[in-house]
């Protein structure tokens, strides 16, 4: 019998929403739910596991944690691509590393869902309603106001079109956009500072990598109007998080709406739960119950795949 762990199943839904029975006889899938303390801890845990599931980035797989987990054979990522897991350490001492397919258009619906629940206002009239309370606050309408979207890919494109739907003039800016391409979307390529000079509601949509780590920080805050809204879905270290808790407090910009954080779960007593006029979720932009199902059971092809000698949607090959 091959023992599986589940990592990271915060929702306990990964043996409910993928059909697992093609595995009966020859898998005995065990699920963890809630994050590890320590590296120490997923290594006291994970000790005799040959096959490991991993939910996005959540547990990160470096080098160590291939040399403590002697027995681990197969890794299987949920997603194609996952910046927490050392590849070459992992071909370097046997492990396989696969993946699974994303649907294309969760992260972006969330988005659209951040921001209209922050500039309508409606997590706040919603908590005084559960109060006994009434109207608390004035929603700020999307139609005729400019969006500026970081990053005109994937994410960014489908944002737009949201956008054109509501009536929005759409800036867009990243290196290597041009003019013609934010054409096609409906979007007008200017420079980042004129982005964020101009508009109501900045978006990031980029990929974490050296050049883009701590592209909004202090300066950037400083440069958007007092009256802008922030909404990151990509990942935190795109943004400096010193700078926007200053940004927030000291009344640089109206508010944020986040899903990504420089570390996850965000811990309790972190500073940007109790900042005015911010909208926090917890990293679910990708979670939705379809998203889920498609991963986990991908997962579940993967293994079966493995175990038959013919491995599918390898990384580290």
């Amino acid at each position: 019998m091959t023992h599986v762990a589940i990592l990271d199943d915060y929702q306990n839904v990964a043996l409910k929403l993928a059909d697992w029975s093609p595995l009966a006889g020859q898998v005995e899938p065990v699920s963890f739910t809630a994050p590890f303390e320590s590296p120490d801890a997923a290594v006291e845990a994970l000790k005799g596991y040959p096959v490991i599931v991993a939910m996005r980035e959540r547990t990160p797989f470096p080098a160590a944690m291939f040399d403590r987990l002697p027995d681990l054979k197969l890794l299987v990522t949920t997603g194609m691509r996952n910046a927490a897991i050392d590849m070459a350490a992992a071909k370097a001492r046997g492990v396989l590393v696969c993946g699974t397919e994303l649907l294309p258009h969760p992260a972006a619906e969330h988005t659209w869902g951040l921001i209209l629940a922050h500039s309508l206002n409606i997590p706040r009239d919603a908590r005084s309603m559960t109060s006994g309370g009434w109207q608390v606050g004035l929603g700020r309408g999307l139609r005729g106001k400019t969006i500026g979207i970081i990053g005109l890919g994937k994410q960014g494109r489908q944002v737009a079109q949201f956008a054109r739907a509501f009536g929005m003039e759409i800036l867009a800016w990243s290196r290597s956009l041009t003019q013609e391409q934010a054409a096609e979307h409906g979007a007008d390529r200017v420079d980042m500072d004129e982005l964020l000079k101009r508009s109501d509601i900045v978006t990031l949509h980029v990929v974490l990598n050296e050049g883009t780590r701590g592209l909004i920080g202090a300066q950037e805050f400083g440069l958007m109007k007092e009256s802008a809204l922030l909404v990151n879905t990509a990942r935190g270290p795109v943004v400096d998080e010193a700078a926007l808790i200053d940004a927030i407090q000291n009344n640089r910009i109206a508010g944020a709406a986040i899903d990504v954080y420089d570390i996850e779960p965000l811990p309790a007593d972190h500073p940007l739960r109790g900042l005015r006029n911010t909208l926090l979720t917890p990293h679910t932009g990708y979670a939705t119950a379809e998203n889920l199902a498609l991963m986990y059971s991908q997962a579940v092809e993967g293994i079966a795949a493995w175990l038959g000698g013919s491995p599918v949607r390898v990384l580290n090959g």
